[in-house]
């Protein structure tokens, strides 16, 4: 993988999850199908939070921070869905900046031991931010569907 594929599935990745999202508002942001799930803004927040986490797992040499209750507590403080919104295009704009900037080498290194996607070559990353977005824009669209909405389709306007 180039630099400019990876960045490139990055880009559409954003595109997807944004078109397949848009028709969730601002007083969606509390919105979710039942007390113990993530808000409409914390499904954003948490699909930002992972994206920063595999590309900061992709940069230290320890590897992939596993503190998942510090992760979680920094997304349940997100009450606005603009909020969210914004947190998610930062994230996708750092991570393209990130693999902009890689070789190709680098982007075929192998990522640090570890349970997660230890010695896989770092654009890797790539799939696992791709995969991750998709889950989380396709459980948004379940709530937008529960709020009687109806999302666009991802791929197209």
């Amino acid at each position: 993988m180039t630099p400019q594929e990876a960045v490139a599935e990055l880009k559409s990745s954003e595109e997807f999850f944004e078109r397949s999202s848009r028709c969730l508002t601002e007083d969606d942001s509390a919105s979710r199908p039942t007390p113990d799930m993530y808000t409409v803004a914390q499904q954003v927040a948490h699909a930002a939070r992972t994206i920063d986490w595999f590309v900061e797992g992709a940069t230290r040499p320890e590897g992939f921070d596993m503190d998942f209750e510090r992760h979680v507590a920094e997304i349940m403080v997100v009450t606005s869905l603009a909020e969210a919104r914004a947190w998610v295009a930062r994230s996708f704009e750092a991570a393209r900046h990130f693999f902009e900037l890689q070789t190709a080498e680098a982007l075929a290194r192998p990522l640090p031991a570890g349970p997660v996607m230890g010695g896989q070559p770092v654009y890797g990353v790539i799939s696992a931010i791709v995969e991750h977005t998709a889950h989380h824009r396709g459980a948004l669209t379940v709530y937008s569907r529960l709020l009687g909405k109806t999302p666009l389709m991802p791929y197209f306007e």
